[in-house]
């Protein structure tokens, strides 16, 4: 098979999570309707990840010594790309049957490359928002997982199409995440670097992110985030777009509502204005308290 027979590049990060990335792979392997080039970088490796992969020469992968964190692993795994879609994939996910053909039916449908689409999440833990499957518990961790109950019933669990696509599995065509400029380093490790693709992807005309409930992924949930020391994403979201992150995702691209190919593109209108209003001032008051003045008047 060459690469030209592979439908998407699967980069996944990954960090000391060797036994989740084993069962992510073995997912794809088993669940795939098409073959696709997979892509692994591995922060540290320290309990034997890179050893694995060396070993194993069906995977690609790049090895960094220290945890570089997500938005470098994924700008480096780019470089490697050979098809023409990135899909970004987490190391604590479990396919389920189709979710690639799912995905790759609705890409064939799309008029040009401005698209950006997700695989809907099914979580163990009730989860604040309707874009995910929750709580629908199959295990928490590689001991408790369920995995033939998972199959046996992952089809049944009720939802639909949605709007708002940002967190992963996503696939974008190599074209717009070049013209996006990737994702953005300031926000290291990679906290809200999801949310700020998507609007950068706004910005350079994107309009349908769309999540496609048949494409289902199971997700143990912040394996790897929960040990990771978090920048401050939602501040720094609010600084360099001058709107909150929630905003965005709730106003502009409506996460979580269900899909209706009418109201592509078109944001909250009122919602959004009185959004902005309050951004500016909390954007105002974290620049003001950051520059001393705060303390000064005070005193």
């Amino acid at each position: 098979m060459t690469q030209n027979d592979k439908r998407f590049s699967i980069l996944i990060p990954t960090w000391n999570n060797l036994g989740y990335l084993k069962l992510c792979l073995e997912s794809i392997r088993k669940n795939s309707t098409y073959k696709h080039q997979i892509l692994i970088y591995v922060n540290e490796g320290s309990d034997g990840t890179a050893d694995w992969l060396k070993e194993n020469k069906e995977y690609e992968y790049i090895h960094n010594k220290e945890n570089a964190g997500v938005c470098w692993a994924l700008n480096a795994l780019r470089t490697r790309v050979k098809t023409d879609y990135i899909l970004y994939m987490n190391d604590d996910m479990y396919v389920c049957p189709e979710w690639d053909k799912v995905l790759w039916e609705e890409i064939q449908r799309m008029p040009d490359n401005k698209f950006f689409l997700s695989a809907t999440l099914i979580q163990p833990r009730p989860f604040f928002c309707k874009s995910v499957i929750a709580p629908a518990n199959f295990g928490e961790s590689l001991e408790t997982f369920r995995e033939q109950d998972l199959l046996d019933n992952y089809r049944t669990l009720p939802h639909t199409d949605w709007f708002g696509s940002t967190w992963p599995p996503n696939v974008v065509h190599k074209e717009m995440w070049d013209l996006a400029g990737g994702y953005s380093v300031e926000f290291s490790p990679g906290m809200y670097s999801d949310p700020d693709f998507s609007a950068k992807l706004w910005m350079a005309g994107v309009r349908i992110f769309k999540g496609l409930s048949e494409s289902r992924v199971y997700h143990f949930e912040s394996v790897s985030t929960g040990r990771v020391r978090k920048n401050n994403g939602s501040l720094q979201f609010l600084q360099k777009w001058g709107i909150t992150s929630a905003s965005f995702m709730r106003d502009i691209l409506r996460r979580g509502e269900p899909f209706d190919a009418g109201k592509i593109g078109k944001p909250n209108e009122l919602l959004l204005k009185k959004d902005i209003s309050r951004s500016r001032l909390k954007k105002w008051l974290c620049a003001f308290k950051k520059s001393g003045q705060a303390k000064a008047l005070w005193e």
